[in-house]
């Protein structure tokens, strides 16, 4: 089994902590901390209970017994800056505590207990890598681009392998297509082998954290190898018959950039279930909710209603059958998801189901009316 390098150097440079993300609202928070002696660092690797922290004087080991908490969206993660102990305060080292997040990338696990799991914390960008070497599936897209906006970040999404289209033309029409399932994003065609592309995402990763998203084969590793300038993942080539890949990356690494910035490098995601994200939701179809707001009932299912903008923009074509479509399906499994640990939501989703059966049979029984008279 081969690993990744070392996602960090072990230099004790002062501003190592800065080149991760460190700033003056870090300090701040982490003020307490320092007065118990610990040592401020950002988690560059987690795995069987223990994670790798590059702090002022290197990268440390360090074990998370103290801070392994029964929410699952608190374990530690690659992303979080935690306080650990100094050197020589226990064998082994512990993470003591972790800072507040300001962002986290978070997604529904694939068990029927409903838990939430946490890709990456404290992040700004979200790229999204789609591989242009299978045929697009906007939905996944939209999913992706759906849990982006809720964590806080802000989402690319990057056309990987664009080597393998040719004509500038039809490229231009996969483009074109992901951008209509990605309002207010900027999507971006990409080869790793020909570094079309590249210097573009550089430019919108050399600021802040960014999280690497896509399934299996999508590029990523490659792609991070780019970013990085060095062999820094080890690459495996997707099986031709579906472009799918194997798990190259089986951890989420977290790397500094040369031209400034951060880069956490996750596992390819098989499932892609969506965590309480109603929002992220709207966002990434703010074109159904511009329309919404203009029917002529707030409550309006967008079915039959009379004065819905929506059925009129189906109508006249500006808005497709299958947006629409997406749209309700990520709406109703993230709103079953929430009633699942929400027991308020569960008794108003029975009481809405109730009174459109009982609206569903009045109108039947007005039309059957209407018919004997």
């Amino acid at each position: 089994m081969s690993f990744p390098l070392s996602p960090v150097s072990t230099s004790t440079s002062s501003s190592s902590l800065e080149a991760h993300g460190w700033d003056a609202g870090w300090a701040e928070s982490f003020a307490p901390y320092a007065a118990q002696g610990l040592l401020p660092g950002r988690v560059v690797r987690v795995d069987r209970g223990q994670c790798d922290v590059a702090t002022a004087h290197g990268v440390v080991r360090a074990d998370t017994a103290f801070v392994t908490p029964h929410d699952p969206l608190r374990v530690v993660c690659t992303g979080d800056w935690a306080a650990v102990d100094p050197e020589g305060a226990s064998d082994p080292r512990y993470v003591r505590a972790c800072l507040p997040r300001r962002t986290a990338f978070a997604r529904s696990t694939s068990s029927k207990r409903s838990e939430g799991q946490v890709l990456a914390a404290n992040v700004d960008h979200a790229v999204i890598t789609v591989s242009l070497a299978v045929e697009l599936d906007l939905g996944r897209i939209e999913r992706f681009l759906s849990l982006a906006w809720e964590s806080g970040a802000q989402p690319t999404v990057v056309l990987s392998k664009a080597d393998l289209v040719p004509d500038p033309v039809v490229l231009s029409h996969l483009v074109e297509d992901v951008q209509g399932t990605a309002p207010g994003v900027e999507v971006v065609p990409i080869s790793s082998a020909t570094g079309e592309g590249v210097g573009t995402l550089r430019a919108i990763v050399s600021g802040g954290t960014t999280v690497l998203l896509g399934v299996s084969g999508a590029g990523k590793s490659t792609l991070a190898n780019a970013l990085v300038g060095e062999d820094v993942m080890t690459v495996q080539a997707a099986r031709d018959v579906d472009g799918k890949g194997r798990h190259t990356t089986t951890t989420r690494n977290l790397f500094v950039l040369p031209g400034g910035g951060v880069l956490i490098d996750t596992p390819g995601l098989r499932g892609v279930g969506l965590w309480d994200a109603e929002a992220g939701v709207g966002q990434t179809f703010a074109e159904i909710e511009e329309l919404a707001a203009e029917c002529r009932f707030h409550d309006c299912s967008h079915q039959a209603e009379p004065g819905c903008a929506v059925a009129a923009a189906l109508e006249d074509g500006t808005l497709s059958v299958r947006r629409l479509e997406s749209y309700h399906k990520l709406l109703r499994e993230n709103q079953r998801l929430v009633a699942k640990t929400d027991a308020r939501l569960r008794n108003e989703i029975r009481k809405d189901w109730k009174r459109k059966g009982a609206e569903g049979r009045a109108a039947m029984a007005f039309k059957r009316e209407g018919r004997l008279r």
